[in-house]
């Protein structure tokens, strides 16, 4: 069965984004850069809400840039062709190769392990992985941590007044001081 994975930066208080919605303090080093590249290869389809959609939209033109570097052209080339399902009550029209979804996180992650494909299922997108969460339905967590306190914001980990217990499976310090996580749920 494919795995359910929520993947994202996270500053050391716990946030995705600070309070006033910035994430500037995210942008990846070509270490962290490289790694969010080789991670993208096991995803077979992403689930993103409408903000991360958003952000992610210049992905899908990125490649006519004649400014991007190598890897940046490299992460466009695995990013565009990966199927979307995008999440929103307000959006009735998205771009590239992204559909939105017809239903609720859980009813789309149970179709999604009942079709024949390969590679993970990635959540982005903290409200839609606290949705996921809330039914059990993630498999791993991985926190890209950030040496940064945003002081609030949207938490990385979902606000649910129940216990999760994980096993750390991974982790990986980058030269930036940045600190990869990664958490399998135990059942």
């Amino acid at each position: 069965m494919r795995s359910v994975t929520y993947s994202m930066s996270v500053s050391l208080d716990g946030y995705i984004v600070g309070p006033d919605g910035g994430f500037d303090w995210t942008a990846p080093d070509e270490d962290v850069f490289r790694f969010w590249i080789d991670e993208i290869r096991d995803v077979g389809v992403h689930l993103l809400g409408r903000r991360l959609y958003e952000t992610m939209l210049y992905w899908e033109t990125a490649d006519q840039d004649p400014t991007l570097d190598d890897s940046m052209r490299e992460w466009t080339s695995l990013w565009k062709p990966l199927p979307k399902v995008v999440f929103s009550s307000t959006l009735s029209a998205v771009q590239g190769n992204a559909r939105l979804a017809s239903g609720g996180v859980a009813e789309e992650i149970e179709r999604l392990r009942a079709e024949p494909g390969e590679g993970e299922i990635a959540i982005g997108g903290a409200t839609l992985a606290a949705e996921a969460a809330a039914s059990g339905l993630i498999d791993e967590y991985r926190a890209m941590v950030y040496p940064v306190l945003v002081g609030g914001g949207i938490p990385f980990f979902p606000q649910r007044e129940r216990q999760v217990d994980l096993e750390l499976v991974e982790t990986r310090t980058f030269n930036s001081r940045v600190v990869y996580l990664r958490h399998r749920v135990t059942r």
